[in-house]
């Protein structure tokens, strides 16, 4: 673990535009479009995937539905230069619209949703849900929504009913987790007119969608001090906001390696998916990008053989009321920097050899960092650092920050840490 002290004060700017990223990226689509008009601004250009790609210096970057992949070309670099590249992911758990939205019991008009990823039900009762994500138009153009008022809300069983909730909350994920929107008669196609409405486009143009709900209350500071953060999406839209902000900040600079952003999609279902890092998407890109400079294969399998992946996903801080169920001998912290994160049974990817690479990265930034490993008893998580040094054959290595409730609609991080993270990662890319 390092030794850095953590400055004394700190400017809140990265974290403050954290907020901002966070509001304006309820769904992966709007994640990739918000990091996309921050990379605009640093001078990258939007490069489309069926056209031939050039070998000029500088930056780009491709989306493709819910994932971005971003790269900076710096001047003078041959083909079987290696590339330093941050993976991320833009999905989170969350609720999201079925195929036929339309339902409803007892007098209530209700929207079926369907549960995405690893969600701790109980934190999406009671809440103000608005509804986001993309609309597929007839003539072949996507459309993206975002509806921030309180337009739905899946009530809990009062305890007047269930006695026993105290003693154990038992939530059916059909049954139980269905949001409720208005009262009277169930009318087909009502949702998809209002979302068309709030979209401006016609209702009849929408031949398929992609929305899911979002907890409309904002991202704030927490604590008497604001030490803390407190907001939706923080897995793992904070590192997918802090790596759009270390590549525009390297953007321009002499650098012996190529920096490259890939912010994944439906990393919390398993990635498999042509936007997920179980795809051919980044290697593809990498390829390209090789090819596009005049290499070989075998400049390609140089320039591979000498990069390194930085997968950068939300990790657990130890939890004050259950710290039981944590390593005795690694209690992150918020604050405290950002963790590495370790597991021998590679559901993290992290080495010996990673281990020296962040280290360094941290060492050159002047941030502290501390490490995570889960408890034997406590099978962990993963995260696309073995997914990506699996398909690539680079070597990886998994960090992240400390947060709780994880997961949850609404989770809590340090105020400090996003910014720590961000120099982290830039002095990475740097090498």
């Amino acid at each position: 673990m390092s030794t850095a002290a953590r400055p004394a004060s700190f400017d809140r700017t990265h974290t403050d535009d954290l907020i901002a990223y966070l509001s304006a990226s309820p769904s992966p689509f709007h994640a990739v479009a918000s990091a996309a008009e921050r990379l605009e601004k640093a001078g990258f250009r939007r490069v489309a995937e069926t056209d031939a790609w050039d070998a000029a210096a500088g930056g780009r970057y491709v989306i493709r539905g819910g994932a971005l992949i971003a790269w900076y070309v710096p001047e003078g670099v041959g083909p079987e230069t290696p590339f330093r590249v941050v993976g991320t992911h833009t999905d989170s758990p969350n609720l999201r619209v079925k195929p036929i939205p339309d339902t409803g019991t007892a007098g209530w008009r209700q929207v079926a949703v369907e549960i995405y990823g690893g969600v701790p039900l109980n934190t999406w009762l009671d809440r103000d849900l608005g509804i986001s994500g993309r609309l597929a138009l007839r003539d072949g153009r996507a459309v993206l929504v975002q509806i921030d008022e309180p337009l739905l809300r899946v009530p809990q069983l009062a305890i007047h009913l269930d006695r026993q909730v105290n003693e154990g909350l038992k939530l059916d994920k059909q049954r139980h987790l269905t949001p409720i929107w208005g009262i009277g008669e169930v009318t087909e196609g009502s949702l998809i007119e209002y979302v068309a409405e709030k979209a401006g486009v016609a209702a009849a143009d929408i031949v398929g969608w992609d929305l899911m709900t979002h907890d409309v209350q904002p991202p704030s500071y927490l604590g008497k001090d604001r030490e803390l953060l407190a907001g939706p999406r923080l897995d793992n839209l904070l590192s997918v906001h802090a790596a759009t902000a270390a590549l525009a900040a390297v953007a321009g600079a002499e650098l012996p390696y190529i920096p490259v952003l890939a912010a994944f999609d439906h990393e919390e279902t398993g990635s498999e998916s042509d936007t997920g890092a179980q795809g051919p998407l980044l290697g593809n890109v990498l390829d390209r990008s090789v090819y596009a400079r005049g290499g070989t294969p075998e400049d390609r399998a140089r320039a591979l053989a000498g990069t390194v992946c930085l997968s950068s996903d939300m990790g657990h801080a130890v939890h004050p009321n259950y710290s039981e169920r944590h390593e005795p001998g690694h209690h992150p912290m918020p604050n405290g920097g950002p963790i590495l994160k370790v597991n021998v049974n590679n559901r993290y990817a992290t080495d010996a050899v990673g281990r020296a690479v962040f280290a360094a990265a941290c060492e050159k930034a002047g941030v502290p960092w501390q490490t995570f490993v889960s408890n034997n008893a406590m099978p962990c998580g993963t995260t696309i650092g073995p997914i990506t040094a699996a398909r690539l054959g680079i070597t990886t290595v998994d960090c992240g920050i400390a947060a709780l409730s994880m997961h949850s609609a609404r989770e809590l991080c340090g105020a400090d840490d996003p910014y720590l993270l961000a120099s982290a990662i830039k002095a990475f890319l740097e090498g």
